[in-house]
């Protein structure tokens, strides 16, 4: 059963990995290019970047991940037309979400610069959100899109769909950044040709929903919709606490301290890196999320256990092989983003650092997927994730950090000390909640949740059996 589940998480996770693979390299294709305009002109991208992702972008994935929860079981159940239910329900509260997102998008430049920033790079990553911003809405759409398809097992759907576009956003990112007049935009041509990106993908998971895909999940639309939208909100809550409390801690930093151009420039190397070698147990924990959903929605406990331990066995490979590549390629890594002979000293002066995190912070990608498959995102939130996630970044991690980085004068280094802090202590109690789980309980659970929306009570489904 082990070695059957190893290689179930395998099939999964692979196909999830090229989406976000080639998703982040939309995201790297716009820093690389950006970066080897200007110093001044990375910091502004990194800025921007680090603020859509504060204020935007780990809101929307945090959202997106509670359907996690909720459509893997629904989609082995005998209703799999719910699927189609929540991913309606999840449409309307993203949709409100992205009304405070965009109007904060728009205004950002005062606030920057009321956060100490540079003028000019103030100026120019205000500009780059401006722009960024015509893709937030598809980035939404095909956060919720893919869950749906993966949900029913369609993990190549997304995939093909991005394996085509990803392409065409490197093109654009050359032609509207570098190419000849009157494509060549400059600065701005980046985020131009992201949002472009983002919106071909949307389009083309439609196209790829209704006329190639079987409707088997697709719920009609009906007022239904607007039921159930308190209990997904509260997950929603939690999904975006587990995430975007990492994100929120550090990426903050940029934008409220006043770090310098090279340093700003370095910091956007360094977390494009981490983030990048996320990509892959990131995809683990979706993969292991949504095997696991799938075996309580048939009330299969005892194969859900044995998928616990498939993933962290995987996980244990993927953290060592990325933490062996920093550490021998960290001299010549920065030359990827930028030619700046002090921006490539720094990188590879802080890159032990990050290779260390990647052990905490991959393996935390795989217990997160775990902790999403029993619904535990509220709970987690309320209580759980205060002392495993806020304590972690915001009690422990982010005051040492900030504290050796301004205090004792130890600049970025301070910061990934800080960080790194943080994620063993998470991750401790991450793994001590997956390996004390009943996964009999978490079955009775799920049989609760499904009873909902048929309309009767568990009680009842029990002696209709």
């Amino acid at each position: 059963m082990f070695w059957d589940e190893l290689k179930i998480l395998l099939k999964y996770s692979l196909p999830i990995f090229g989406i976000h693979a080639f998703e982040y390299s939309m995201m790297m294709a716009t820093v690389i290019s950006i970066g080897h305009i200007s110093t001044v002109a990375l910091a502004a991208a990194t800025l921007g970047f680090m603020t859509a992702n504060v204020t935007g972008l780990s809101i929307v994935q945090g959202m997106a991940n509670t359907l996690d929860t909720v459509l893997p079981s629904a989609w082995t159940s005998d209703q799999p037309q719910l699927v189609g239910l929540w991913i309606q329900r999840m449409s309307i509260l993203i949709s409100v979400v992205l009304i405070p997102v965009l109007a904060l998008w728009f205004h950002a430049e005062p606030i920057l610069v009321g956060l100490n920033q540079d003028p000019e790079v103030a100026r120019l990553a205000a500009i780059y959100l401006k722009w960024a911003s015509l893709g937030l809405p598809a980035y939404a759409f095909n956060c919720v899109s893919r869950r749906y398809f993966q949900s029913q097992g369609l993990f190549t759907v997304p995939t093909r769909i991005i394996l085509y576009v990803a392409p065409i956003n490197i093109f654009l990112n050359y032609l509207l950044v570098w190419g000849p007049e009157p494509f060549c935009l400059g600065f701005i041509g980046a985020p131009i040709a992201t949002s472009i990106s983002y919106n071909f993908v949307a389009v083309a998971s439609v196209v790829y929903g209704v006329f190639f895909v079987p409707r088997t999940a697709w719920h009609p639309i009906s007022v239904r919709a607007f039921t159930n939208l308190g209990y997904l909100s509260k997950l929603s809550i939690g999904g975006v606490g587990q995430l975007a409390s990492s994100w929120w801690s550090w990426e903050l930093v940029g934008p409220s301290f006043s770090l310098g151009p090279t340093t700003l420039a370095t910091q956007s190397v360094l977390i494009t890196t981490s983030s990048a070698f996320f990509q892959a147990p990131y995809a683990l924990g979706i993969a292991t999320s949504v095997r696991i959903g799938n075996l309580l929605g048939e009330q299969n406990a005892r194969r859900a256990r044995a998928v616990v331990k498939a993933s962290f066995l995987l996980i244990i490979v993927l953290v060592t092989l990325f933490s062996s590549t920093l550490l021998i390629f960290r001299r010549s890594w920065g030359y990827l983003f930028n030619n700046d002979p002090e921006v490539i000293e720094l990188v590879a002066a802080v890159l032990p650092l990050v290779a260390l995190v990647q052990i905490f912070d991959d393996s935390s990608a795989v217990v997160g997927g775990i902790l999403r498959a029993r619904g535990k995102q509220v709970r987690c939130f309320v209580n759980t994730d205060v002392l495993r996630f806020y304590s972690a970044y915001y009690v422990i991690g982010l005051p040492i950090g900030l504290w050796l980085t301004f205090k004792r004068d130890l600049g970025l280094f301070g910061l990934w000390w800080g960080l790194n802090l943080a994620m063993a202590y998470a991750t401790s109690i991450g793994l001590y909640l997956c390996f004390t789980t009943d996964w009999d309980k978490e079955v009775e659970r799920v049989v609760a949740r499904l009873a909902v929306d048929k309309g009767y009570s568990p009680m009842d489904e029990e002696r209709a059996r």
